[in-house]
């Protein structure tokens, strides 16, 4: 199972139409929600994604991504728990 992309910072550019978190598009959104969409398809879309990224907003992106792979929570979302602690 391919984890979703979706490091919980959710804002679209209105310029791009790239979510500033994920660098998704509102359809790509969509497609990665289908129950028969192919792992092949998320492997290739999250490497456009990180093609379409970079700087910051792709470090960023791969921190959270990874930490949310291994923990099962994005960084952001642990972030905000730590916080209310």
């Amino acid at each position: 199972m391919i984890i979703s992309p979706c490091i919980s910072i959710c804002r679209t550019d209105p310029k791009t139409g790239y979510c500033y978190g994920c660098g998704r598009s509102n359809d790509e959104k969509k497609i990665w929600k289908l129950e028969n969409t192919s792992d092949e398809w998320k492997k290739k879309n999250i490497t456009e994604i990180k093609n379409r990224l970079n700087g910051w907003q792709l470090e960023s992106f791969e921190e959270s991504y990874d930490y949310k792979i291994k923990n099962g929570i994005s960084l952001f979302k642990k972030n905000l728990k730590d916080e209310k602690i």
